[in-house]
């Protein structure tokens, strides 16, 4: 059904589309008045396939809209997902993430698998996909192109075009989600007792109206003599409504340093008091602009076209990536207006952080470990933008940090607070394990824990040893294996040590034990995958495709859970 209210119009997308279906409505009831009897509801399946959470939420919030539009629409996991499933439904919208290296979430592996191969004919299919990625990593939504190429390979008929979403998903994803709706046949937006669709309530506090929350503490972990600095960090929710799960992760908007806000007004030759309109119509100052809204990181698509032209490449591929501010250096003569420079630049992302409090221990509060980073590129020192924001830019017990909580259903305890749980989180990677421990203590939960957690040097790098210790003591952590790796000669990380402990590991795998994972993902949680695989193989007696087989089925059951990034 084509749009009532034109693009043109002054609203957002979001109201825009919610004005479309209003209005259908209302068109809907008079055609019911007349007499004319309610079209059928179109069959829609939206598939997600998500890592963190952000996919879920948004193709349930599809859903909602979709049954507003005139469709009956169901929500599937990739985890339980076919060929044979999918080529049963007529149309399908399917909503995904990338992470790692261009990879699949988790919960989408087997599929991806299966559609990569050569049986399936889904001829009968419309669809389209919406990818969720960031554009920083080389491998830009590199799931949703493959999942959009395989299911066109089969034979599924492209209802409307693929969209990429950045970070700043939110325009780009409704957007999408109004063109591929129109394009199934939805734009009715009545009820099942034919009324129109009620207005969506009104976020109180979420991603795109974070709370102002106060910064209570913020701590160095690290030991005299660490070459790292992470950081444990309090804040309070009081009076927010907020309320959050251990294995939910909490969203930070974060500020540009001055130092790098006054070189970029240097570069661009503004004294920062300029108006400049941002791209949600806001009239702000230039300086503000630099400091609360845009992404100093790396180049947008667009600012790098406008400066390179016709010259050789800006970056180059063997060093540390350009950012804003290297980029402008190289191009004195661009002589961008300020509001050039903010119509150019890609809006400052909220950064995740896994909780690593639980809400039963911790009341009122919510608790985060950050690595704080800081290196030299391309002759200019370079700052992480949110960890140090958090380490350096606000000051407890005055200062405030805008969050939200980003719900994480697929990370969570099990249900039966008797079941095992073996967690392994090296260096930062330790913060839901934390809040899972703490959890478990306050519940009188009986179920074992065993915890492999790592970093560089026991004296300095040992997290949270001393709760660590007390756990330990309560007999809430049942067994710990840790891998200094910068201890002894030759280095040694926590998959070493799950091939040294691979015939327990098999044991309470085999006892129902989940899994879980948190950090790196491109090394990391690479090595531990494989180092799992292995044990399987070797402490279970089987073959390497039965070892994967058994991996993959932890994966399907829910009892092999990541949290990686």
């Amino acid at each position: 059904m084509p749009s009532i209210i034109p693009e043109t119009a002054p609203f957002t997308v979001e109201q825009r589309a919610w004005l479309n279906g209003f209005m259908a409505g209302l068109l809907a009831r008079e055609n019911l008045a007349a007499g004319s009897a309610p079209a059928p509801a179109t069959p829609l399946t939206i598939l997600f396939g998500s890592q963190t959470g952000t996919a879920e939420r948004l193709a349930k919030q599809a859903a909602k809209t979709a049954n507003s539009r005139g469709f009956n629409a169901s929500v599937l996991d990739m985890g339980s997902a076919t060929v044979p499933k999918i080529a049963a439904t007529e149309n399908l919208l399917v909503v995904t993430s990338t992470y790692g290296e261009g990879e699949p979430p988790d919960n989408a592996k087997a599929l991806f698998t299966e559609l990569a191969g050569a049986g399936g004919d889904l001829s009968k299919l419309r669809f389209s996909v919406c990818s969720l990625g960031d554009s920083n990593y080389a491998q830009f939504c590199q799931a949703g192109k493959d999942i959009d190429t395989y299911l066109e390979k089969h034979g599924a008929r492209r209802a409307a075009p693929r969209t990429d979403c950045d970070v700043d998903y939110d325009q780009p994803f409704a957007s999408w989600l109004e063109t591929a709706l129109g394009a199934l046949g939805g734009g009715l937006a009545t009820s099942a007792a034919g009324g129109t669709e009620t207005a969506p309530a009104v976020e109180t506090q979420g991603r795109s109206r974070p709370f102002s929350a106060p910064l209570l503490i913020s701590r160095t972990l690290n030991g005299a003599g660490s070459d790292k600095e992470v950081r444990h960090v309090e804040i309070s929710l009081a009076g927010s409504g907020l309320a959050y799960e251990a294995g939910d992760a909490l969203g930070v908007y974060p500020q540009n340093c001055p130092e790098l806000v006054g070189e970029m007004l240097a570069l661009t030759r503004c004294d920062g008091e300029e108006e400049v309109q941002l791209a949600d119509g806001a009239l702000i100052s230039f300086r503000k602009a630099l400091s609360e809204r845009c992404d100093l990181g790396k180049p947008s698509g667009e600012l790098v076209a406008r400066l390179a032209g016709p010259a050789a490449p800006l970056d180059d591929r063997n060093a540390a990536p350009l950012h804003v501010a290297d980029l402008l250096k190289r191009r004195p003569e661009s002589h961008l207006t300020a509001g050039e420079v903010v119509r150019l630049l890609r809006p400052i992302a909220p950064r995740l952080y896994s909780i690593s409090s639980s809400p039963k221990a911790h009341s009122g509060q919510v608790h985060l470990t950050v690595g704080v980073v800081r290196y030299s590129a391309h002759g200019r020192n370079r700052k992480g933008v949110c960890s140090t924001f958090l380490a350096e830019r606000v000051a407890p017990s005055d200062g405030t940090v805008p969050v939200f909580i980003h719900s994480n259903s697929a990370f969570r305890l099990p249900a039966d607070p008797n079941a095992p749980i073996i967690m392994i989180g090296p260096g930062t990677g330790i913060a839901p394990f934390r809040a899972f421990l703490h959890e478990r203590r306050a519940i009188g939960a009986k179920g074992r824990c065993w915890l492999f957690f790592g970093d560089r040097h026991a004296a300095s790098d040992f997290l949270y040893a001393d709760e660590i210790a007390a756990f330990q003591r309560d007999g809430v952590l049942t067994s710990l294996d840790t891998a200094f790796s910068r201890d002894q000669e030759a280095k040694i990380y926590v998959q070493h040590r799950i091939a040294d402990r691979a015939a327990e590991m098999f044991a309470w795998l085999e006892e129902g034990a989940s899994l879980y994972v948190c950090g790196d993902a491109a090394r990391m949680a690479k090595d531990v995958d494989a180092a799992l695989q292995a044990a399987v193989e070797k402490a279970g007696g089987k073959t390497a495709d039965q070892a994967q087989a058994y991996v993959r089925q932890l994966r399907s059951s829910k009892r092999y859970l990541r949290d990686v990034y």
